[in-house]
């Protein structure tokens, strides 16, 4: 993989329990081995990405919650894994961001500008593990990215809720007056179960080339390695949960995705 330009991609769905924080752990993993020097922020409360990239026991003022609240550069909050990339964690009081800047209508864009101020120079891709609301720290995540991913379990409901929010997105895309180019990702795909089988031939008939080729199959070491604080790599790189990241990664760096 050759060097590019700053693109910075929203990892987000509205519902729980698809594969979103994974996902974004794992895409980061596979740029940081192909030397990408990827950045990840984590713009949940929950922190699932923090504790996933082994980073513990955050105080609020090292984490995004500084930024929202203090304007602290999100240069001085960059913090180093251990596998090689940067990322920026989440604390518990990033759930008060809506509730302090729900009402400031500038309050949107403060991620992007503060991505443009900070972190535009390092070329670096940026992936943002957004949390399940479509409140104000989605909205700064989705008008600070070039591109969207969404991870979709390969089941009904999932199927059901990709609808809801690519209309969301269709919406929002009328307001900013640009397109959000967006990626649909099958995960917890089961190849065992006719169903799985069923809910991507419906994603590929209603969006086309939108939705990966690549699906994440539903493995024992993805569902583990957050765990122990580590990314599928490194806790199992042999593992069938590695061999789809790494394939995913390259299907989206082939498309241009991440430039």
């Amino acid at each position: 993989m050759l060097g590019c330009v700053m693109a910075v991609i929203a990892v987000f769905n509205q519902k729980g329990g698809v594969g979103k924080t994974t996902t974004c752990l794992n895409v980061t993993a596979a740029l940081s081995i192909a030397q990408q020097s990827p950045v990840a922020l984590d713009l949940d409360p929950q922190g699932h990405l923090t504790l996933a990239s082994g980073i513990k026991n955050v105080r609020s003022d090292d984490s995004m919650a500084a930024f929202f609240k203090h304007k602290t550069p999100l240069a001085e909050l960059l913090r180093d894994t251990s596998r090689g990339w940067q990322a920026i964690p989440a604390a518990l009081e990033l759930a008060k961001i809506d509730a302090l800047l729900g009402s400031d209508p500038q309050a949107a864009t403060l991620l992007k500008r503060g991505l443009n101020e900070d972190l535009s120079l390092t070329g670096a891709p940026i992936m943002i593990d957004c949390c399940p609301m479509l409140g104000v720290l989605t909205l700064n995540a989705l008008l600070a990215a070039d591109r969207v991913l969404i991870p979709v379990s390969a089941d009904f409901l999932s199927l059901q809720g990709v609808h809801r929010l690519d209309s969301a997105l269709n919406v929002l895309e009328i307001k900013l007056k640009r397109k959000i180019e967006r990626r649909i990702l099958v995960t917890r795909f089961d190849s065992r179960r006719k169903l799985s089988y069923e809910i991507f031939e419906k994603l590929k008939a209603r969006f086309g080339d939108t939705v990966c080729n690549t699906r994440i199959g539903e493995t024992v070491a993805l569902a583990t390695s957050p765990m122990h604080g580590q990314d599928v790599f490194e806790y199992a790189p042999n593992s069938p949960g590695a061999a789809d990241y790494r394939a995913l990664t390259k299907e989206l760096w082939e498309s241009g995705f991440f430039a």
